[in-house]
């Protein structure tokens, strides 16, 4: 499953050069990936209130464009790989006509009392599993 957010670029996620600073693309890709996670029906508070903790462990990101003050941009979320205790998540920011301005990998594990531990099942939506991913089936319940 994949999944778009929109934003538009404000005037204080701009540096001196006019662009959207570098810094401001990982604000972008957490933005997507709450949404997706909202839009997914994956009860994030619950899991923090049972006292697990989703921690992002890598991200690898790719600039490719610029983008600027009050361009309209997408974030895209797509699940790629899932474990039972961790995954990765692929995003793209994206301006409206489709120019790519950055890409990221960005890996997640599941914590609780700071260490790794598997995510309870009651919290295994299907939008957490890569679509090619036949576990889906037998897992979401």
């Amino acid at each position: 499953m994949k999944y778009s957010s929109p934003l538009v670029v404000r005037t204080y996620e701009c540096d001196s050069y006019g662009h959207v600073n570098n810094a401001v693309y990982l604000n972008y890709l957490e933005y997507g990936r709450m949404e997706y996670l909202h839009q997914i029906g994956f009860d994030y508070k619950g899991l923090v209130a049972d006292g697990y903790y989703l921690y992002i462990t890598h991200i690898d990101i790719k600039y490719k464009s610029s983008a600027y003050l009050d361009d309209r941009l997408f974030v895209d979320v797509e699940p790629v790989k899932l474990n039972i205790i961790s995954g990765t998540f692929r995003q793209t920011v994206r301006k409206e006509d489709g120019t790519i301005c950055a890409t990221a990998d960005v890996t997640w594990a599941s914590v609780k009392t700071g260490r790794p531990a598997r995510i309870p099942d009651k919290f295994m939506v299907e939008g957490l599993y890569p679509d090619d991913d036949a576990r889906k089936d037998e897992k979401v319940r």
